[in-house]
């Protein structure tokens, strides 16, 4: 990176010496357009700075935390610009709710996802040719559709907007495959910039994202050699959020320890775990410890997730244990608490989930609870992610007896996989059969599509005149029959795809109740409902290979694993060590220096004396009544657990305190 600038609050860096020189017409538009539109007087951080960029026609990225205001840098210049703007983003949550406040505040957007029928795409994608529609928001596996390429090139677009851009860096901590298809559609529009949004980024990915989303002149067409070379205008927002304290909790006990942190803090939260058995078991202890709580996984369908992240957004419910599924793309700014019950894979990814807390500017707190246990747990995730490259071959070998696939064919050949009976045929565990096909996927031998999002399906199962004799049908079974007769054909012959949310806007019902309504009416056998779920696929790439000459180039797997431990020792770097402030420690991590501790982590604020004794005197007085106290109670006091460890350890070793098999006694 060269020609650094250091503005007065925001780091302003450019890669290369392409300057923006702003139009005062567009400054003054775009302001005009955020008062109109947002009710907002002014930008805030580098927002203007970036606005200004993209409008200048230049390639730009920024790197703006969680809670910066990402979208208003794409929306309003999207509103003062010529044409349409194509929003790239993974997270179908995001594209639904942003295009449901843009239509609510009178900006015409559209998304295109997976799941969506045919013909709504094609009317989409028309939509966007002949005018009207300002932003279209895709996911990044549509970028490779022949219908999607054929239809952009018609478009007049304004600027092409890239969110979660880390993702398409090899270096990065979610790398995606399918986002090194935004390179080659920008040869289809080589004069439109580019603007690449991303909340975590080291140094390294960057550089990377601004190499890959280049459009450099061997990727273009002799026809368009006017192209001028362009480098990326790089604007970075302080990653610093004095709102919010980081702490690390060591405690042996972390399901107590998780009671005692909602005992002693109020507001929202979100707990974050590995895995959906977590999930589920964490949320039914906090609800028999009397929370309010629920659970989040990528398993639920559609209608349980979209009622919970409802209710939890709403206040119905209080706490929210997710695996790592839930929380991109959701905007809720009064979290007071995020909680890791258990280590991420790297910082980035802690540091992206932690920062969902205090976006309103509030006081908050995000709270990596770690034992001993944890680093040796971290450990093992290396070789789970990264199993030996004979068992990634084995794995390949049985995939194709799986599917009686003979070597030489296979090619473009796709099927459903399921993950728990391919286990149990050949006697894998499921965490590394998982890490050995995603290792295929970037070795480019097959696509793995983990969740592929299969619509909902309805046939009838009487005819039609036998419906319309029906007597004993409610209202409500009444308007869902009508709405789904009049949007859907042929579903007396055979099975249709619908879309649920249709079915209910047209029966005057919610989602969730048209669910219910569907499984009530295929319960009484009038029709079979067949739920919208994710089915996992597997699409061969290339013709079948013997097992034997599967090639793992050193980009797919060396280099990969060499980062992929890089980043788990710097997890454990930060929950051991005590001697630097938490912000300091994940500001470095970003390449952003400061000499300025936070003065509010645990770090920043250790254990004083005077509290010690204080806490002492409190254990001392519970135990007053000399009776035996169970030693779960002392977690009801306002410390952390580890100073309370620390305190009863002195108590017990002084002979205050008596402990026998989980009991506690004043001697």
């Amino acid at each position: 990176m060269s020609n650094e600038k250091l503005q007065k609050n925001d780091e302003n860096e450019k890669c290369g010496d392409a300057e923006a020189q702003p139009i005062p017409h567009f400054s003054l538009l775009i302001s005009h357009l955020l008062k109109k539109y947002w009710g907002y007087d002014d930008f805030r951080g580098i927002q203007r700075e970036i606005i200004e960029s993209i409008g200048s026609g230049h390639d730009t990225l920024g790197l703006m935390p969680t809670g910066g205001g990402k979208s208003i840098t794409f929306q309003v210049p999207a509103m003062a610009m010529e044409g349409i703007c194509i929003v790239v983003t993974p997270l179908i949550a995001l594209m639904k709710d942003q295009v449901q406040h843009l239509h609510h505040i009178g900006i015409r957007a559209e998304a295109i996802y997976s799941g969506m029928q045919h013909d709504d795409i094609l009317r989409i994608l028309e939509n966007c040719i002949f005018g009207g529609v300002k932003l279209l928001y895709v996911s990044p596996e549509r970028l490779s559709s022949s219908l999607f390429q054929t239809k952009l090139r018609h478009m007049p677009v304004s600027f092409i907007t890239v969110d979660e851009a880390h993702c398409i860096s090899q270096w990065g901590y979610d790398f995606r495959p399918s986002y090194l298809e935004i390179a080659n559609i920008r040869t289809i529009h080589p004069h439109v910039p580019v603007l690449a949004l991303t909340a975590t980024a080291t140094p390294t990915v960057v550089q990377d994202i601004c190499d890959k989303l280049s459009l450099h002149a061997s990727d273009v067409s002799p026809q368009t050699s006017a192209l001028r070379a362009q480098s990326f205008n790089v604007f970075r927002m302080s990653f610093e959020r004095k709102n919010l304290a980081y702490l690390v909790s060591h405690t042996n006990d972390k399901l107590n320890e998780l009671i005692h942190l909602f005992e002693i803090n109020e507001g929202s939260a979100i707990v974050y775990v590995r895995s959906r058995r977590h999930a589920r078991e964490i949320a039914e202890h906090l609800s028999d410890a009397g929370f309010s709580a629920t659970f989040y996984h990528a398993g639920l369908d559609h209608v349980q997730k979209d009622e919970r992240q409802r209710d939890w957004q709403h206040d119905r419910t209080r706490i929210m244990v997710a695996t790592n599924a839930f929380g991109m793309g959701i905007d809720k700014p009064d979290v007071r608490l995020v909680v890791h019950y258990e280590c991420p894979d790297s910082i980035e990814a802690y540091f992206q989930e932690a920062g969902r807390a205090g976006r309103d500017g509030q006081p908050a707190h995000a709270i990596l609870l770690y034992n001993n246990n944890d680093h040796a747990k971290l450990e093992k995730r290396i070789v789970d992610t990264f199993p030996e490259k004979d068992y990634i071959r084995q794995v390949y070998e049985h995939l194709a007896y799986y599917y009686q696939i003979a070597t030489g064919d296979g090619y473009g050949v796709a099927r459903e996989f399921n993950m728990e009976e391919f286990c149990r045929k050949f006697h894998h565990f499921p965490i590394r059969v998982h890490s050995a096909l995603q290792l295929l996927q970037r070795a480019g031998y097959l696509e793995y599509d983990e969740e592929a999002d299969n619509q909902a399906r309805v046939r009838f199962l009487v005819s039609r005149d036998e419906l319309y004799r029906l007597e004993q049908v409610s209202p409500t079974e009444e308007r869902v029959i009508i709405s789904l007769l009049r949007n859907y054909g042929g579903l007396f012959a055979d099975y249709g795809f619908i879309d649920e949310s249709i079915v209910a806007q047209e029966a005057g019902l919610t989602p969730p109740q048209t669910y219910e309504v569907l499984k009530a009416l295929s319960q009484r056998h009038l029709l079979h409902f067949i739920p919208r779920r994710n089915v996992p696929y597997i699409r061969y790439c290339q013709r079948r290979e013997d097992a034997e000459h599967i090639q793992l180039h050193p980009d797919v797997y060396e280099n990969r694993l060499t980062q992929y431990r890089e980043r788990i020792q710097a997890i454990i770097n930060y929950a051991q060590s005590d001697d630097k402030c938490r912000s300091r420690q994940l500001l470095a991590y970003f390449g952003e220096t400061t000499s300025k501790d936070c003065g509010q982590c645990d770090v920043c604020q250790p254990s004083s004396a005077n509290t010690t004794d204080a806490l002492r005197q409190q254990i001392l007085t519970l135990l007053a009544d000399h009776q035996s106290h169970h030693i779960t109670e002392l977690a009801r006091l306002p410390y952390p657990s580890k100073d309370i460890d620390t305190a009863l350890t002195y108590l017990i070793q002084e002979e205050y305190v008596l402990q026998q098999e989980g009991q506690l006694t004043l001697i």
